[in-house]
């Protein structure tokens, strides 16, 4: 058992004991080939979420401020993640990015670029919709839905699979494709938080 499963095993153990998870639509992640995973992002402790409950390992983009620290320095990469300057064009780990999904493996994003304050889903940046653009990954859509308190429910959902053929067609630019992205996180955070 690698770094990965180990480290996976540990946060659903943890996730469980603090919170009452449901998981929901894990059968829409493809087995396999490249997938895009969009989700929203509320807690630090969204990434691990979205990987404890699924067979397949995820790739993250990572702050780089992360991998200036000794210890997360050679512990991020052994568990999948790879930094990105925040807060400009990183064409380097855009590159990375969309070598991992063309190599068939699962790369996870928040497309809101941090955490929200409120709760809400704020406005996506276009790196979501570059990546669902230049890759022939399946793009699927994820929502947390909250909040995280101890005892209380917390709902991961994964969504179908969006076909983003006609978009490409359409040679729309990667601002539409987020904003396409997010709206679809949206109906189901909508859908999700009235059974909460």
């Amino acid at each position: 058992m690698g770094l990965y499963q180990i480290g996976q095993r540990i946060c659903r153990m943890y996730l469980s004991s603090k919170y009452k998870v449901e998981v929901i639509g894990a059968e829409n992640l493809p087995a396999d080939g490249g997938v895009l995973l969009c989700c929203n992002h509320i807690s630090n402790l969204d990434p691990p979420l979205l990987g404890a409950y699924i067979s397949r390992p995820i790739r993250y983009m990572a702050k780089q401020e992360l991998f200036e620290k000794p210890i997360l320095k050679s512990l991020l990469p052994k568990l999948g993640a790879f930094p990105v300057r925040r807060g400009m064009s990183d064409k380097q780990a855009l590159r990375k990015g969309m070598d991992f999904l063309k190599q068939g493996e699962m790369l996870g994003l928040f497309p809101e670029g941090t955490r929200s304050k409120d709760g809400k889903l704020g406005k996506g940046l276009a790196g979501a919709g570059f990546f669902a653009l230049r890759t022939n990954a399946a793009v699927v859509p994820c929502a947390i839905v909250g909040p995280y308190k101890k005892g209380q429910p917390l709902k991961l959902i994964y969504g179908k699979p969006m076909d983003f053929e006609q978009i490409r067609l359409e040679k729309r630019s990667a601002d539409d494709a987020t904003a396409i992205i997010m709206d679809e996180i949206g109906q189901l955070i909508e859908l999700h938080s009235k059974e909460v």
